[in-house]
């Protein structure tokens, strides 16, 4: 029951078998430590699907998808994550993750084969450079958001080889038209042993996930910002907090309230707490606009700082508590959240924020504010008791 619980909650993506999977620590390719290891460092490290679950799996699969999977196995060991569609291994030799898919997709550059392995680095491929890797393969997935590079193909050395190809294109080394020329005279220089170098390894080093990630610009008006993005704030003392961070709580606390009252709204509830839930969602909605606009009005940009972060988490997952049930039982937790939520945020409201504040426009948003809080929460207070009765 334990293990059929367990994979339930992985929703599939990790597949165990009935008779249970004994998982153990997967080899690091990078040089050992000689610091002691704590518990967190311990429990981030990737575990291994058992290789006898995994042959099952693939034991079902098409032909030339089984065959990728064994060799990566016979490389690389079991992989982290295996399900009916595909097996994953993540941090090995200079990949961050290689997936063999349960999936042939007919591919015919340079020559006809079917892609199915997917080999993915960290890389920063700028913006004028996306086009010409996809025209130069169109099997290549670009992520700019998480600074990811990938390729597909049915062969590891010929996805090293893609990859070594963007990157000559990404530096001005050769043209698209050039790295197509260049991918046929490898390919063809490889099938006839000659091992190039191209298709042997990476000849350039992937970056970091602090070079390659690009989280983007907002494009609404008054969004808050990375308090990264902006540098280093000002020290406060103890719980204070600037304006800016102040404005961002706000956000976090009406964006919270709006994300709570939308799953609300899809569930089985009495008319009266789903009229209150449209209600939440409406005006923390309306709220939320109006905190980004008194931002840009004051000229104070809103912070996404530590304590901001930490409340957009608490929100999600609280929510992710709710979110499973449905009917009397979902209303019923429903409302005890919005009391005990709403009451959190007047206390933050009245000990922290107000406190805090510097500019008077934004006070008086503030005490405008805590009067709706104050209000939702003796509303789902009087829905609470009549539904209790």
């Amino acid at each position: 029951m334990r293990v059929q619980v367990m994979a339930a909650m992985a929703a599939l993506v990790v597949a165990i078998p009935a008779d249970g999977v004994v998982a153990q620590a997967a080899p690091s390719t990078k040089p050992m430590s000689t610091k002691p290891m704590n518990a967190k460092a311990m429990t981030a490290m990737p575990m291994k699907v058992d290789r006898a679950a995994v042959t099952r799996i693939i034991a079902r699969w098409a032909e030339r998808p089984r065959l990728g999977a064994v060799e990566m196995i016979a490389k690389y060991g079991a992989p982290q994550e295996a399900s009916s569609e595909h097996i994953v291994w993540h941090n090995q030799g200079p990949f961050k993750r290689i997936t063999v898919f349960n999936l042939e997709t007919p591919h015919d550059f340079p020559m006809p084969h079917v892609d199915f392995l997917e080999h993915t680095i960290t890389y920063n491929v700028p913006q004028n450079k996306v086009g010409d890797l996809i025209e130069f393969d169109a099997s290549s997935t670009i992520n700019r958001t998480i600074g990811e590079l990938s390729a597909r193909c049915d062969l590891e050395g010929h996805n090293v080889l893609t990859l070594n190809l963007d990157h000559d294109i990404v530096m001005g080394k050769k043209s698209v038209q050039e790295a197509r020329t260049a991918f046929g005279e490898i390919v063809t220089q490889d099938v006839m042993g000659q091992h190039p170098a191209y298709v042997e390894a990476l000849q350039f080093q992937p970056a970091t996930m602090s070079e390659a990630a690009f989280p983007d610009k907002p494009v609404i008006a008054g969004s808050p910002m990375r308090a990264a993005m902006v540098g280093p704030m000002p020290a406060r003392p103890g719980m204070m907090m600037t304006d800016g961070e102040i404005l961002a709580m706000v956000i976090a606390v009406d964006l919270n309230e709006v994300l709570a009252a939308a799953e609300a709204g899809k569930k089985k509830m009495s008319a009266p707490v789903l009229a209150y839930a449209k209600m939440l969602h409406e005006g923390h909605g309306m709220d939320m606009g109006k905190t980004m606009k008194l931002g840009q009005e004051i000229g104070v940009t809103p912070l996404i700082t530590a304590p901001v972060e930490k409340l957009q988490k608490k929100g999600a997952g609280e929510l992710a508590m709710l979110v499973p049930m449905d009917g009397k039982a979902f209303e019923h937790a429903y409302l005890n959240a919005m009391i005990k939520g709403h009451t959190e945020v007047l206390a933050m409201i009245d000990n922290q924020l107000l406190k805090s504040v510097e500019n008077a426009a934004l006070k008086n948003h503030l005490t405008a504010l805590r009067g709706h809080v104050a209000e939702h929460r003796e509303k789902a207070r009087s829905l609470h008791t009549g539904a209790t009765r």
